[in-house]
């Protein structure tokens, strides 16, 4: 991808909001600032994915219902909300990391072939050696344990020490560890692979947005 100066702009606003939220999300989950405004903070990404997936159900009366629906749920529970951010924001940090470590865990058995090599796949046109395969299965396995590892330090840290030392783990160093981990693998990938085994982050990503819209396209063709 070329760094023009629009590329590089919106990924300066990108990381300046994502470092925004993750201050505000640790002042609130800490018991800081003012406790409204944290609980609208911490529902907004549930309200955000209801509302996309109401969407996608295809009929028009379903977001406007269900966003009702939603507005009176929020309303009836707001009380304890305000009184609860912190547990609002442990209940997704830990959910988040135990979806993605069962996300990753479950590829690991079965007769399908583990998550990181069926994405590796789709960035090289569905071929790959065999010393490619059983490294994308290690790395498979090195991800599933790095997000059940985060699920169950934010666990203890949530019930064993100070909110704020919590926060600041769960809601600043949360990004910084997916870098370092991203970091780590791109290390081992280009000492151990060759270089025609080798993909980037980006490669992955590009090749899996075009296989799901591959995949949508032909979809809506046989509607």
């Amino acid at each position: 991808m070329n760094m023009t100066p629009a590329n590089l702009a919106r990924g300066l606003a990108l990381f300046a909001l994502a470092a925004a939220w993750a201050w505000l999300a640790h002042q609130g989950s800490a018991g800081e600032g003012n406790p409204d405004f944290a609980a609208a903070l911490a529902t907004l990404p549930v309200v955000a994915i209801v509302v996309m997936l109401l969407w996608r159900a295809g009929n028009p009366l379903w977001p406007a219902a269900g966003g009702l629906a939603m507005l009176g749920l929020l309303a009836w529970l707001w009380p304890a909300l305000r009184q609860n951010v912190a547990l609002l924001y442990f209940v997704q940090h830990l959910a988040t990391n135990l979806a993605l470590a069962i996300l990753f865990g479950r590829s690991l058995f079965g007769p399908r072939e583990a998550l990181v090599t069926q994405l590796s796949r789709k960035a090289h046109g569905g071929v790959i050696s065999a010393a490619k395969a059983r490294y994308t299965r290690k790395v498979t396995v090195a991800w599933s344990i790095f997000f059940l590892a985060t699920a169950l330090l934010s666990t203890a840290l949530f019930w064993l020490a100070p909110p704020a030392v919590w926060s600041a783990f769960a809601n600043l160093l949360t990004v910084p560890l997916l870098l370092l981990m991203f970091a780590v693998e791109h290390f081992f990938r280009y000492r151990l692979l060759a270089p025609g085994d080798r993909s980037s982050v980006a490669d992955t990503i590009r090749a899996y947005r075009a296989a799901t819209q591959r995949r949508t396209d032909t979809l809506a063709n046989h509607r």
